[in-house]
């Protein structure tokens, strides 16, 4: 129900495949990841941004973050407990849970940390200086060359 055709996009275009397959995959996602847990992604300056995920009741040996080709994928699960409980209600999830970022080219994860229950993953965007626009500069044409250059033609002519 929530795909979209994108066969418009490839005939005129090349190399937009993998935005399709990220589409594609966004869409799907959402609907299986159920909301659980709840983060927030703010960016902290031009090229600094931070994603913090409220992981209450998680302790830090108990949640894997990893990245792997521009996917950063953060996952928890609960140690087994070896006391039997009795909850007359039990309201905390407990749960394991995956979440998953697809990252830009170029962003890099720098470091995580966890305070009051919530893991903060602080990702930076760094263009390599190749791919860094460059300005170039102007010159003035030397007029001798040029005049010479246009002896040169007559005397062919």
């Amino acid at each position: 129900m929530n795909r979209i055709d994108l066969t418009p996009l490839y005939r005129s275009s090349v190399g937009f495949d993998r935005l399709a397959s990220l589409l594609d995959s966004t869409l799907r996602g959402e609907q299986t990841s159920g909301g659980y847990p709840p983060y927030d992604i703010e960016i902290l300056d031009e090229n600094e941004y931070a994603i913090t995920i409220a992981v209450a009741g998680f302790e830090r040996d108990e949640l894997d973050i990893q990245t792997e080709k521009g996917v950063l994928t953060v996952r928890g699960r609960k140690a087994d407990t070896d006391k039997e409980r009795n909850f007359l209600h039990q309201g905390i999830a407990n749960r394991a849970f995956e979440r998953k970022f697809n990252l830009a080219d170029y962003v890099e994860v720098t470091d995580a940390n966890m305070s009051n229950g919530l893991l903060t993953i602080n990702l930076v965007k760094e263009i390599p200086e190749a791919m860094k626009p460059k300005k170039i500069s102007i010159g003035q044409a030397d007029t001798k060359t040029i005049e010479h250059q246009s002896e040169k033609s007559e005397k062919v002519a």
